[in-house]
């Protein structure tokens, strides 16, 4: 006997109205309902087993996939846009039917295209890493939640100077009350909106974006005594041994101004920094360059490896200053590190070279090291000349291949 499909079907908020005939007729034919309240609503005469979803879906698929009886599934817009239809899809024999995505709903009332629009979700997340996923783009659609609302949208905006955006709420896509309109974010604080709404950006001007190599004089830092952070060079050499993908957690320890952070936030835009700095100065520096490179990552003062039990397993640290802590550094990242990532430390001296290469082969891991002496161009009346900087060594260490954590 063939095993009963769930049929998971897609509703707007105008109810049975959304709904192709052929959709009220199965759902009229079924034995048991299931949706959120507010969908269930809809169907009052329904003479079947009403079921609401609450709390976690593990249970749902637990009690649906013993069933035998005919079961439909209610979903808001598109179940496999952000919804459950794609969670049940992995777990249940289903076959989905979607209704229009509240996204796309949101775009036609703009009159606007949206297949070049970067979408996102900030519904029961956090909106930690927002600013560097979104800044330079020309679209951006957000699914919002009741706590990440358009007023809260619009002050983070405003907390990272991203000023260049008009915000376009569509609140109650379909439903009676709907309601839609362009806004500026500083009119927003004043404003109250439907706890149902989609939020979408619109770039009205263009600002300048960073990409990896950002020049040393554009960061804060600490004055008179200039420098004491990453330079460009060493900087780039180093997020290149890192391996970041887009989606890497990574850690910086030693963050100091923040550099590496920064432009690893450029590079992992859908993953996540965690930074740490001891001297309270240099980490206002480096919330400055926050706000300034538009990054939205994590930065803590404190000394590692204190603190580093905060944060969550990385696949890939950079380590600039250890503060005479070398070695339990070493052993607290070691033991972290998600097999197959890379750590990179940033050595001057050749006791820090040996100190560092000694402690990685004690953990298990294969060091690599590369001697970087740059020199830049200076001008000298009307000639040039190249003045050095200091030689670094840029080591990297990896799990031994087959070595177990």
């Amino acid at each position: 006997m063939t095993e009963q499909k769930i049929k998971i079907i897609g509703i707007g908020d105008d109810g049975k109205q959304s709904l192709l005939p052929i959709y009220e007729k199965w759902i009229d034919e079924s034995e048991i309902l299931v949706g959120g309240e507010r969908q269930l609503a809809f169907f009052t005469d329904y003479s079947g087993e009403k079921r609401v979803i609450k709390g976690g879906l593990t249970d749902l698929v637990n009690d649906l996939s013993k069933e035998k009886k005919k079961i439909v599934v209610l979903a808001s817009g598109d179940p496999l846009f952000y919804g459950i239809g794609s969670y049940l899809a992995k777990k249940l024999n289903v076959d989905v039917y979607p209704y229009l995505s509240s996204i796309q709903l949101a775009f036609a009332r703009m009159n606007e295209r949206w297949q070049d629009a970067y979408v996102t979700s900030i519904h029961g997340r956090s909106m930690k890493g927002l600013a560097q996923r979104i800044n330079g783009r020309d679209k951006v659609a957000l699914l919002t939640d009741a706590e990440n609302n358009p007023i809260e949208i619009a002050r983070y905006l405003r907390s990272f100077e991203m000023d260049e955006y008009r915000i376009f709420v569509a609140e109650n896509l379909g439903g009676e009350n709907e309601r839609c309109g362009f806004y500026e974010l500083e009119e927003m604080e004043a404003m109250d909106f439907s706890p149902l709404n989609v939020v979408i950006l619109q770039k009205v001007r263009e600002v300048k974006t960073w990409g990896m190599g950002i020049d040393d004089q554009e960061f804060h830092q600490r004055k008179p005594e200039k420098g004491l952070l990453t330079k460009k060079e060493i900087r780039t050499l180093s997020l290149m041994a890192l391996n970041l993908r887009e989606n890497s957690t990574v850690w910086d320890i030693g963050t100091c101004t923040g550099s590496v952070a920064i432009e690893a936030s450029l590079i992992a835009k859908e993953g996540s920094v965690f930074a740490i700095e001891k001297n309270e100065h240099d980490l206002e520096n480096c919330l400055l360059n926050q706000v300034k490179f538009r990054t939205d990552f994590t930065a803590i003062q404190g000394k590692a490896p204190d603190k580093l039990d905060s944060f969550p397993d990385p696949d890939a640290i950079f380590i600039g200053g250890t503060a005479g802590s070398m070695d339990d550094i070493l052993a607290t990242c070691c033991s972290r590190l998600k097999k197959g990532g890379r750590i990179v430390l940033n050595a001057v001296t050749i006791e820090n070279l040996m100190q560092a290469v000694d402690t990685f082969k004690e953990n298990g891991f294969d060091p690599t090291i590369t001697l970087a002496q740059i020199s830049r161009s200076k001008p000298i009346l009307n000639l040039t000349r190249f003045d050095a900087l200091n030689p670094i060594y840029i080591i990297t260490a990896q799990h031994k291949e087959g070595a177990s954590q």
